[in-house]
């Protein structure tokens, strides 16, 4: 499973992206690992909605699993940080990802 991250302008350079790329991978890895025969591609992308300013969860991240046969799935959570809404964003797409597995088990 390959994962992608990327970021809009307002995040890039910041000490917060920066220090915990890796650790966003571990966590994508770990919550979607039970998935890993099925997804081609994992692409994370982590936005600040207020263009640098602060504010009440003020990052997003939207995350889109690339699966064999289907569609892509694809997740948001808006957070006060990107560790949360990477959490909250992989947290929705396991869920989807469960929902679309079982409903293809059902077939």
């Amino acid at each position: 499973m390959q994962i992608q991250i990327s970021t809009d302008h307002n995040i890039k350079g910041t000490h917060e992206f920066q220090t915990e790329t890796e650790k966003f991978e571990e966590i994508v890895k770990v919550a979607l690992g039970h998935f890993e025969k099925h997804i081609t591609r994992v692409e994370v992308h982590f936005s600040d909605i207020n263009a640098g300013k602060t504010g009440y969860e003020d990052k997003r991240c939207l995350i889109e699993a690339r699966v064999s046969g289907v569609q892509p799935i694809i997740a948001t959570n808006n957070a006060n940080n990107l560790l949360e809404a990477l959490e909250g964003a992989t947290e929705r797409l396991k869920h989807s990802l469960e929902h679309t597995f079982g409903k293809m088990k059902q077939h």
